[in-house]
């Protein structure tokens, strides 16, 4: 064995079962291959795989294998030797390299963990230079497009990483813990995913209380079975809510992904409140053992009474260890995920969040409720989107009951092409007719007192507003008893969804339910009143509103009421929303029919004019653009636009709620676990996020206490109401009004 190189030790091990560097590198390399061969970057991916630990031919590396104390940094001399070898198209190798382990660093500036610094302080190994590398790639998988060719780029170099650190992570795996790595795979086929949905759907004709619009919910699933046909692309599916377009959906994604060979679906949806009741359903409808949820409140061990297949009953620990593991890098046939989960993946710079990137390529990515998408970063999302499609083989579906206008236009330069996005629906002027369920009303400026009057003038009613502190006012001024009930996000999600429970066994019992939420109820949770209530806000959001009345089609029409706060909405993006909101209420007389929809969106994007739409701060000029600009010289910040892109900007930090049983076993095992990393993820079913200075005051006060170093955990649950959640009161600490849902 003297004078061999080796990439992994195992402890307390001899030599002899190391892992070798010529075998790491070529096993890297083999799988970065196959990885990259999806979007026609095979050679691209072999070579970021053969080059990336060059750096561990070093007698400091093979020291630090042995145990000595010594820090090494392998990642940037095969950087620096891809760009002495191929120049321009080394550079594309040398970021992924270089950031390999740290993640992908800016291209240029003045810090020295920059990629030009790296690669100036790199000293190549000697063994490196004698390593048959082979010639450069022939050129780049893409077409270039004028005015994006920085754009796509950086997407391909974050796609080219993603390859890479995935390849990296599964060979090492499988050296150092084979156990872990054979619980990978072993998923149902889309096929039989594809007979398991059909057999669900054909238990739906044959239900004992059909509902009126089951028969245009039949009509929008075959639309989808026949649009599947159609050649890959982008899509809109503009369904009503309540036309059944989640299973719709997936069985348009199913059966075009065995139609175009593509190899995954991935569900986006915008909210976590929603996105364990989806997961469900597709449970039921394609098998547990089939369905990876991928969010902050995704908890893979927790036994579920659903779903489950025969050979892996509900929380089978294996089946669990699948699911955690299917996280990392989405190697599964249906992935559920959020919006923030997914967009911010697409612009991350670390390498546990872009893992999973090329395993989006050749997939059919579903966003529901598109229109969710901020406007402050429309363009980079549809620029990802363009470029998920055109150089990457996926299809998009734009699903949504309030269809974004996103065509190209004067003063909308990046939309898509007309023509582009194709509508599934056949006849969406006719389903809107048809499945038009409730009447919008506008009742002018309520002051709370009297809405709190109105509200108690009906049996059961939804009443939605748009912060947490409206919410907390309106449901004292109802008094909190049986059938009142409170939602927002200041109570834990365990708790909310124990609520809803009750929420909708009062509806199906016809007792008295009065509900007062935040906008958290309003995508996808499945719940009818016969009478909603809604704050002004965006017309998607009074649609999104309107969606939970009259759910059903149970009465001949429900009754919507739009009214004016006390106090107005926010300022920024919600308040701005609100007022294109008004001018369409009062423009349209049906302000939820598609034409009043697109009108909204029109004035929400186009007349803010380009600039407002890539988020700009005082570190970037938007996140488009600092890419575009590095077109010509391949200085691209990524790091810098992985801390900037934010779906939701994260002005809150977390509260631990140790509610109920399961709450309190929780916070007992993050006291005393020495690994706390399932637990942590356990914990977010149980939190509750609230302003940095409101944490503060709680921990000043005694009321938080913070648990091994990093959990903060609420010790007075005297501050958390069964009703309401979290409370500020006495303390003075919850004067915020600009807490949405």
């Amino acid at each position: 064995m003297a004078g061999q190189w080796f990439a992994h030790s195992m402890v307390g091990e001899p030599k002899e079962t190391w892992q070798t560097l010529e075998a790491h590198l070529g096993g890297v390399s083999r799988q970065a291959r196959e990885f990259a061969s999806r979007f026609m970057a095979g050679e691209w991916g072999a070579l970021a795989g053969l080059l990336h630990d060059v750096g561990k031919y070093t007698e400091a590396f093979q020291r630090r294998l042995a145990g000595a104390g010594v820090r090494v940094d392998h990642s940037s001399a095969g950087g620096k030797l891809a760009v002495d070898r191929f120049k321009g198209a080394g550079k594309f190798l040398a970021y992924a390299i270089a950031g390999h382990h740290a993640g992908l660093p800016n291209g240029r500036d003045n810090d020295l963990a920059c990629l030009s610094a790296r690669l100036q302080a790199a000293v190549v190994p000697e063994p490196a230079l004698a390593l048959a590398v082979g010639p450069a790639p022939a050129a780049l998988p893409f077409a270039q497009a004028l005015g994006r060719t920085g754009f796509q780029c950086a997407f391909f170099i974050r796609m080219l990483y993603s390859c890479l650190v995935d390849a990296d992570f599964l060979d090492t795996e499988a050296f150092l813990d084979k156990e872990k790595s054979a619980r990978r795979g072993g998923y149902p086929t889309l096929g039989s995913m594809t007979e398991r949905l059909t057999a669900h759907l054909a238990g739906f004709s044959n239900k004992a209380a059909p509902s009126p619009i089951d028969p245009w919910r039949a009509k929008v699933l075959d639309w989808c079975r026949e649009a599947a046909g159609e050649k890959p692309g982008l899509f809109a599916l503009t369904v009503p809510t309540g036309g059944g377009k989640t299973l719709s959906s997936l069985a348009f994604a199913l059966k075009h992904a065995l139609a175009h060979g593509l190899d995954r679906v991935i569900y986006v949806i915008p909210y976590t409140s929603i996105i364990e009741q989806n997961a469900d359903v597709f449970r039921r409808a394609v098998g547990d053992d089939a369905v990876v949820e991928h969010h902050s409140n995704f908890d893979p061990w927790k036994e579920r009474d659903s779903g489950a297949s025969e050979s892996e009953p509900a929380g089978d620990e294996g089946l669990a260890k699948r699911h955690e593991l299917a996280a990392e890098n989405w190697d599964a046939p249906l992935v559920v995920t959020t919006s923030v989960q997914f967009f911010e993946s697409l612009f991350a710079h670390r390498a546990s969040r872009c893992r999973k990137l090329h395993n989006i390529a050749r997939s059919v990515v579903i966003l529901d409720e598109a229109q969710m998408l901020p406007p402050s970063l429309l363009r980079p999302c549809l620029e990802a989107l363009r470029e998920l499609h055109e150089s990457y083989g996926a299809t998009v579906v734009l699903c949504t009951a309030t269809q974004p206008a996103l065509t190209r236009r004067d003063g909308f330069a990046f939309g898509f092409e007309p023509g582009l996005v194709r509508e599934i629906v056949r006849d969406r002027s006719g389903l809107f007719k048809e499945l038009k369920r409730t009447r919008v009303t506008h009742l002018g400026q309520l002051a709370d007192d009297e809405l709190a009057l109105r509200l108690r003038g009906h049996e059961q009613v939804l009443c939605v507003v748009n912060t947490r502190a409206h919410a907390r006012r309106l449901h004292g001024l109802l008094g909190k008893g049986a059938g009142v009930f409170h939602l927002s996000a200041s109570m834990c999600p365990a708790h909310r969804t124990e609520k809803l429970k009750h929420i909708r066994a009062a509806l199906t019992a016809g007792e008295p339910c009065r509900v007062v939420s935040t906008q958290l109820i309003e995508c996808g949770v499945d719940v009818s009143f016969p009478v909603v209530y809604r704050a002004e806000a965006g017309v998607d959001s009074v649609a999104q509103a309107a969606g939970r009345c009259n759910r059903e089609g149970e009465l001949p029409q429900g009754a919507v009421y739009v009214f004016a706060a006390e106090k107005a909405p926010p300022a920024g993006e919600l308040r701005r929303a609100a007022e294109e909101g008004q001018v369409v209420l009062r423009a349209f007389a049906d302000p939820l029919s598609p034409q009043a929809v697109t009108a909204y969106f029109e004035a929400l994007y186009w007349r803010v004019g380009p600039e407002a739409l890539d988020k700009r701060t005082d570190r970037i000029a938007g996140i488009f653009a600092a890419l575009q600009a590095g077109a010509n010289t391949l200085d691209f910040p990524f790091r810098t636009v992985s801390q900037e892109f934010r779906m939701i900007e994260h002005l809150c930090e977390p509260v631990i709620i140790p509610w109920g049983e399961e709450g309190e076993d929780l916070v007992r095992g993050l006291e005393h676990a020495e690994h706390t990393g399932r637990l942590a993820r356990r914990a977010q079913r149980y939190t509750v996020q609230v302003p940095a200075r409101v944490r503060a005051a709680l921990v000043a006060d005694g009321d938080v206490e913070c648990v091994q170093e990093r959990f903060f955990v609420l010790r007075r649950m005297s501050r958390y109401d069964d009703e309401e959640g979290l409370s500020g009161e006495g303390a003075g600490v919850f004067r915020a009004e600009d807490w949405i849902q």
